[in-house]
């Protein structure tokens, strides 16, 4: 896989175009221990994409150290079949399987489905058609959409979308099923998200998904019909148990920016209006906004505590300074990294400084309002302070946005290199 780190490495999506010969399309089916399921299965399949698919393909059968009659099945249907190879793994793990077979195919979309066919092949072609026209990245089926018809248990339903629910809030995940075991990547992506992908078992589509989407790459949802196995040999509390670390690691390397994401950045468009700036349009402002204004919620609110908390041992204007100082540090930093997105140490001493004359200005609002409540009372209450200091914070919030913009993470890319990130 190339490692190259430079930003702006993926080109501009572009419909790709079918090389003779060569297959469009490369199905992964990750199996262990299939002996059963993996013949009518792989048939199923190639007659289905035989008959509907109107670009040469490849069904890639990846045998994960299975330890019954699996790869006899497998090398049998590879010899028999016209399209259909195996591979053989002495590891077990899904993510490995997808891995290795992903990153040895010429293919220039990837995809996998689970071996038991639980969705309805009619999806194939909605899934990867927008990865083949350049419209996407990386496409999923999605059991969890209003238009999708689903017929498993109760248990299965209330976990995949409890999984679900926690990446949303815990890793502001915005796909709506990671689970789905029925996705598709394109090529050139995949050379660099993976990588970056360290999960080798159940976790690895999370993982890839979370990464994806955090760079900026389009995913696409397809509504899909499925129907559960209810023969499946996935061990659902150990699985859970994993992907919750899987979270855990995935949500700290986010935070502290160890991510190289960089990498994954594409051009913002075909249009060539696209790649030149609009006079008097700045661009991400309203990305930026939606970060500093979320950030600026969870600030205030610590900012907050923290006064309630100093103001039971000190005056206010002590209370409030102590306060305001910890709560600008932290909120610098979220700024820098989530909201105007400087990853990296390189110039995050000199951003500090900068953050703490912008937190001056702030003191300087709340405690010349605080100042303008004591000289207008002489004991005003908690509530009023709180209230005199939401209101100064509104002001000094507004004025920490522009001199952030501005002044502290400045857009100091050349012209060119701004047309390449976008």
């Amino acid at each position: 896989m190339p490692t190259d780190t430079s930003i702006g490495a993926l080109p501009a999506r572009a419909h790709l175009a079918p090389v003779p010969g060569e297959p469009v399309l490369d199905v992964v089916i990750p199996v262990f221990n299939e002996e059963k399921d993996l013949g009518p299965c792989v048939r199923r399949l190639h007659d289905h994409l035989t008959r509907t698919f109107p670009y040469p393909f490849r069904i890639t059968i990846a045998d994960n150290a299975s330890t019954d009659g699996t790869p006899e099945v497998a090398a049998g249907l590879a010899a028999g079949l016209e399209g259909v190879r195996s591979t053989r793994l002495e590891e077990k793990g899904r993510g490995r399987a997808l891995r290795t077979v992903w990153s040895r195919s010429e293919a220039p979309v990837l995809a996998y489905m689970d071996v038991d066919l639980s969705t309805d092949l009619n999806a194939v072609l909605p899934l990867v058609a927008p990865l083949i026209s350049g419209h996407s990245d990386l496409a999923i089926g999605t059991r969890l959409a209003r238009s999708s018809r689903v017929v498993r248990g109760a248990k299965r339903e209330f976990v995949s979308r409890a999984y679900n629910l926690l990446l949303r809030s815990s890793l502001a995940a915005r796909f709506s099923d990671a689970q789905c075991g029925f996705k598709a990547i394109r090529r050139e992506v995949a050379e660099r998200l993976l990588p970056l992908v360290q999960d080798t078992g159940w976790f690895f589509d999370t993982e890839m998904l979370v990464l994806a989407e955090r760079a900026g790459l389009r995913i696409h949802e397809v509504p899909v019909d499925w129907v559960d196995d209810p023969d499946s040999t996935v061990h659902i509390v150990r699985t859970a148990v994993d992907d919750l670390k899987g979270v855990w690691r995935v949500g700290r390397a986010l935070a502290l920016g160890a991510l190289p994401l960089d990498r994954l950045a594409r051009p913002f468009g075909d249009d060539p209006r696209d790649r030149s700036a609009l006079p008097g349009v700045p661009r991400g402002l309203a990305r930026q906004l939606l970060g500093f204004c979320t950030i600026g919620v969870l600030s205030t609110l610590c900012y907050l505590a923290l006064y309630s908390l100093f103001r039971l041992g000190a005056g206010p204007q002590l209370a409030n300074a102590a306060a305001l100082l910890l709560s600008a540090v932290a909120n610098t930093a979220a700024n820098r990294r989530l909201t105007f997105g400087v990853r990296g140490r390189a110039r995050a001493v000199r951003h500090q400084a900068q953050g703490l004359v912008v937190f001056a200005a702030g003191l300087a609002l709340t405690g010349g309002s605080l100042a303008a409540l004591g000289a207008a009372t002489a004991d005003p209450a908690h509530s009023t302070e709180l209230a005199v200091l939401i209101t100064a914070n509104l002001a000094a919030t507004v004025l920490r946005f522009l001199l952030f913009r501005a002044w502290v993470f400045p857009d100091r890319r050349t012209p060119a290199a701004k047309d390449d990130i976008r």
